[in-house]
């Protein structure tokens, strides 16, 4: 073997793809069926606060998002980046679209 076959071969292990395996993705399932849980706790409590409610469910919300994006849909991994800047700019678009509703409909 060759020193160029033999760098070659450790150029393509040290880009191989390396495989999570299922432990990740078990903790991930465990934290959203816990962020679940406290959403639906904060609701059937009915002696809390309504604000705190509405609170409690959006940060529950936006961790499941997260979550959901980075692990279930891999935005984590690298090579996603156009994925993600299409979505803020897609979020950018919706967000300015309710405001504009809002603005429009209320004055």
């Amino acid at each position: 073997m060759t020193a160029d076959q033999h760098q070659s071969e450790g150029h393509a292990v040290k880009h191989r793809h390396r495989h999570e395996g299922p432990q990740k993705h078990i903790i991930v399932f465990i934290f959203s069926i816990v962020l679940t849980a406290i959403a639906f706790a904060a609701v059937a409590a009915g002696d809390v606060n309504p604000a705190f409610t509405i609170i409690i469910l959006l940060v529950m919300a936006v961790l499941q998002v997260f979550v959901q994006m980075g692990y279930w849909m891999h935005l984590k991994d690298k090579g996603h980046m156009m994925p993600i800047l299409f979505m803020v700019g897609g979020f950018f678009v919706a967000g300015t679209a309710i405001v504009m509703a809002i603005y429009w409909v209320w004055w």
